[in-house]
C-alpha cells in the first residue's frame, strides 16, 4: 500500500486506462470470433427450421445454429455424423456432408436422398420443422489448403456429389485460390441429378475454373452429356491428365468407386494422386 501511495496519481490513472483498453480489445477480438458448434466427441442437437422438397425422394434440410453468427466449424472436405432411428426404432448413425460452408453463418444445410429401404432415410423422411437432429464431428481424412494442387479432377456418383460440391464451392468462392476444378457427375436419370441448379451456377459464374460433365445411364431423348457408365475415355477428355500437382477425388456407390479406381490406374494416375471420400 505504501508503494502505491507513493506513485504519481497520473501514473496510476494511466495504468488503469491501459489495463481497461487491453481488456476491451481482448473482449472485442474474442467476441468477433464466431462460435464453433461442432463437438468431435459428443452429439449436439440442432433444430430443423426449413424443409424443401426437391423431388419425390430428395429434400433439403436447413438446421439452425445457436446464434445468428455461429458457424458449424467443419473443415473443407470433411463430414458430420448424424444420429437417428430407423423404422424399427433402432439407433442408426450415418455420415453426411453439408452443402453449406462456414461462410454461411447461423445455419447449415443437408441435401438428402431418401431411399425406400434406407435406415437413416426413414429418419429424415419423418423429420418435420421443429424437430432436432443429433450431430457430431468433424469427421474425415481429407485436408485442404488453398493452392495445394493446380487442379482437382472429381468423379462423383449419386449423393456422392455433396463432398465434391462443398470442396468446389470453397475453392471457387475464395478469390485467392486459383485451383481449377473438373467434375464428372454420374447418375441413372436426369431426375436423379442432385444440386444441378447450384452446379450449373458454379459453371456459369466461374467458367475458367470450373467444368462439369454430366453422365446418365438412362438419358432423356434430348441430351448433350455422357451416356452409360463413366469410361476411361471420358476421364481422359474431361479430367486433368496425371501430374504431380493434380489430385483426383472419388465419391460414389461402391461399384462405381471400384470401376473408377481401375480406370485411373490404367490411365497412369498414381495412388498418391487419388483420394476417395
Amino acid at each position: 500500500m505504501d508503494f502505491l501511495e507513493s506513485l504519481d496519481p497520473q501514473i496510476l490513472v494511466g495504468a488503469a486506462v491501459s489495463v481497461f483498453v487491453i481488456a476491451a480489445a481482448a473482449y472485442l477480438f474474442s467476441s468477433k470470433k464466431p462460435k464453433v458448434c461442432l463437438d468431435p466427441e459428443n452429439f449436439k442437437d440442432f433444430k430443423l427450421v426449413k424443409r424443401t422438397q426437391l423431388s419425390h425422394n430428395v429434400a433439403k434440410f436447413k438446421f439452425e445454429l445457436p446464434t445468428p453468427t455461429a458457424v458449424l466449424g467443419l473443415p473443407i472436405g470433411q463430414h458430420i455424423s448424424c444420429r437417428g432411428k430407423d423404422g424399427q426404432g433402432e439407433e442408426i448413425i450415418k455420415p453426411y456432408t453439408p452443402t453449406t460452408l462456414d461462410s454461411d453463418v447461423g445455419y447449415f444445410e443437408l441435401v438428402i436422398k431418401m431411399y425406400p429401404q434406407g435406415r437413416m432415410s426413414h429418419h429424415f423422411r419423418e423429420m418435420r420443422v421443429g424437430d432436432h437432429l443429433a450431430v457430431k464431428g468433424p469427421k474425415g481424412r481429407f485436408k485442404y489448403q488453398p493452392g495445394q494442387v493446380r487442379a482437382f479432377g472429381m468423379l462423383a456418383g449419386g449423393s456422392g456429389i455433396t463432398p465434391m460440391f462443398q470442396v468446389a464451392r470453397a475453392i471457387l468462392e475464395n478469390p485467392k485460390d486459383k485451383t481449377k476444378v473438373h467434375l464428372i457427375y454420374a447418375n441413372v436419370t436426369y431426375e436423379d441429378i442432385l444440386l444441378k441448379e447450384e452446379l450449373d451456377g458454379l459453371a456459369s459464374n466461374y467458367p475458367d475454373r470450373f467444368k462439369i460433365y454430366y453422365v446418365l445411364n438412362q438419358p432423356p431423348e434430348v441430351w448433350d452429356g455422357g451416356v452409360g457408365f463413366v469410361s476411361k475415355e471420358m476421364i481422359q477428355e474431361h479430367l486433368p491428365a496425371p501430374a504431380h500437382d493434380i489430385q483426383i477425388l472419388r465419391c460414389g456407390p461402391p461399384p462405381m468407386n471400384k470401376a473408377m479406381a481401375a480406370h485411373l490406374e490404367a490411365l497412369g494416375y498414381a495412388p498418391e494422386m487419388q483420394f476417395q471420400f
